[in-house]
């Protein structure tokens, strides 16, 4: 890789490429509008921005942007497994951004694309599960001075952050993109819920209807794939640790059991919590045979794949594209989706365009408005304003030829008094 500019699987890929971030662009009009302003005041002008992100076609969209807004940018990616290697080769043949990015990459090539888009020298950053960050921290330390921002676009990665933070070890201002309304209620919901769902059906074929869909997790991702996976049939089940969300899963009509009781009557189990083992040993042993498990948290640490791995007496490769079989003694077998990676973006083609129009024109808005206040910025984690937010919502559902009404002045001041009593 030395002296290129890009490190893409295959550079005859990018003329299919540049038909997907086309196709992908034309179901994203609030990002495109924020393009077309960017186009003319280069609000980003002579910024060096270096983005681990998800290589796909709707990112691509957010890169293009951001260039056209007058940044410097360099992608790498941000997951192993959720490169779409004709989108990376298009970006660097018919866009001229450097992107490392190869779909399968080994982690030794994962680690070196994030040192190549650090050693970019950037002053913004855009990240997706904080690795490029966390390396920042550590082995990128003399750069830190110069950091205006950076953006976090995944819960994962705010949760990293918000721990820096507590400790006192952040070093820079970060702006949490994925707290945003704008990017959580839809994104997470929508996105993850359809794309997972997809994922699960390109990697086994898998009939929804009927089965046992058991659901960590019922955070806003949870909430997605457990309505999809319902609205297809399922009959759903939902693991939680947080009180108040399995009260919510059980007045929303699901079933809510702990794991070790799941374990035993699932036939689909997707983990969706941001934490690890939360699928352990103890509930790899007594799945039943042909039970399938997935992830769609950020990391692969969500399931225990040391522990299958152990209990397995094989493991039969690519039983299906993206689908191993842990043959388990007496002959039980438990197929892993996309080595627990990613399973939407490992199996599938991530969040549709439409969904990530929102998160991806905030991101860029976030990026415009930490340039505007960067003398004032401090090291701490900030949220997306308000006003991004609801310049965001309000073109798309204008784009959707959708109207809201707007408040009269007697409403605005009932809003704001106090003295309008029974």
């Amino acid at each position: 890789m030395a002296g290129k500019k890009y490190d893409v699987k295959d550079m005859r890929l990018a003329d299919g490429g540049r038909k997907r971030i086309l196709w992908a662009g034309q179901d994203m009009p609030v990002l495109q509008r924020v393009k077309e302003r960017f186009a003319k005041e280069k609000p980003l002008r002579g910024m060096r921005m270096s983005a681990c992100l998800h290589v796909t076609a709707e990112t691509a969209n957010l890169v293009q942007a951001l260039k056209a807004g007058g940044a410097d940018v360099v992608l790498c990616a941000s997951n192993p497994l959720s490169t779409q290697d004709d989108v990376a080769a298009s970006l660097v043949k018919h866009d001229k951004i450097p992107t490392y990015a190869i779909k399968g990459e080994d982690n030794k090539s994962y680690y070196r694309h994030l040192r190549a888009a650090l050693d970019h020298k950037p002053v913004i950053t855009m990240d997706d599960g904080a690795d490029l960050v966390s390396l920042l921290h550590t082995g990128y330390a003399h750069l830190l001075p110069n950091l205006v921002a950076s953006m976090e676009e995944t819960t994962t990665g705010v949760i990293r952050l918000r721990a820096l933070e507590r400790d006192g070890a952040l070093k820079i201002p970060v702006i949490a993109v994925n707290d945003a309304a704008t990017k959580h209620l839809f994104d997470n919901r929508y996105g993850t819920g359809q794309s997972t769902i997809d994922g699960v059906i390109r990697a086994t074929d898998m009939l929804i209807a009927g089965k046992r869909v058991v659901v960590a997790g019922y955070g806003w991702c949870g909430k997605g794939v457990a309505s999809r996976a319902r609205g297809m049939g399922a009959k759903v089940i939902v693991t939680e640790v947080d009180p108040v969300r399995a009260l919510e899963a059980a007045m929303d009509g699901l079933e809510v059991m702990t794991m070790k009781e799941a374990a035993r009557v699932g036939d689909l189990f997707i983990t969706l919590t941001g934490d690890m083992h939360v699928i352990a040993e103890e509930h790899l042993k007594v799945m039943k045979s042909g039970a399938v498990v997935c992830n769609s948290g950020h990391f692969d640490i969500e399931i225990d794949i040391k522990a299958l791995t152990k209990l397995a007496t094989r493991v039969e490769k690519n039983v299906r594209n993206f689908v191993d079989a842990y043959v388990l003694p007496g002959g039980r077998r438990i197929y892993l989706i996309g080595e627990g990676r990613l399973v939407n973006l490992a199996a599938a083609e991530g969040h549709p365009a439409s969904v990530m129009d929102m998160s991806f024109a905030t991101q860029a808005l976030a990026s415009e408005w930490a340039v505007k206040k960067q003398k004032s910025l401090t090291p701490k984690v900030y949220e997306v304003p308000v006003d991004v937010e609801n310049w965001v919502a309000k073109l798309k559902l204008s784009s959707m030829g959708l109207r809201i009404d707007t408040l009269t002045k007697e409403q605005q001041h009932y809003l704001t008094s106090w003295d309008h009593g029974t």
